[in-house]
């Protein structure tokens, strides 16, 4: 019993992730050109921003100090960046997909190719 009730909760968390993936466009997405990434992140001064690209993740504050949460897509969380103001960090990931919630403001799908 105490079997089918732990594979009853895995079965509902990988059932709201893919719902979750489904609702914010996952396979909808078209890879950007290499010269893409560097203009996009510029122009996102404003606010704290997540970009995945190869083989890593760049993380933009804006114009506050941003921590972004990253999880994996079995909803494990895997690391916490924590960016200043109007900084940019780069941190290496394997391929794949992942969830990035930036400070309780929006979570968003990141493709690290």
């Amino acid at each position: 019993m105490q079997i089918e009730t732990e594979r009853s909760h895995k079965m509902k968390r990988v059932l709201y992730i893919v719902v979750c993936l489904l609702a914010v466009g996952v396979g909808q997405a078209t890879p950007a050109p290499d010269n893409f990434l560097p203009q996009r992140i510029e122009t996102a001064a404003t606010g704290p921003a997540a970009q995945g690209a190869e083989g890593r993740i760049v993380f933009t504050a804006g114009n506050s100090d941003a921590v972004f949460n990253v999880y994996s897509i079995t909803g494990q969380q895997i690391k916490i960046v924590r960016v200043s103001a109007d900084q940019r960090v780069t941190v290496d990931f394997p391929k794949g997909f992942y969830i990035v919630r930036c400070s309780n403001q929006w979570s968003r799908k990141v493709v690290v190719r």
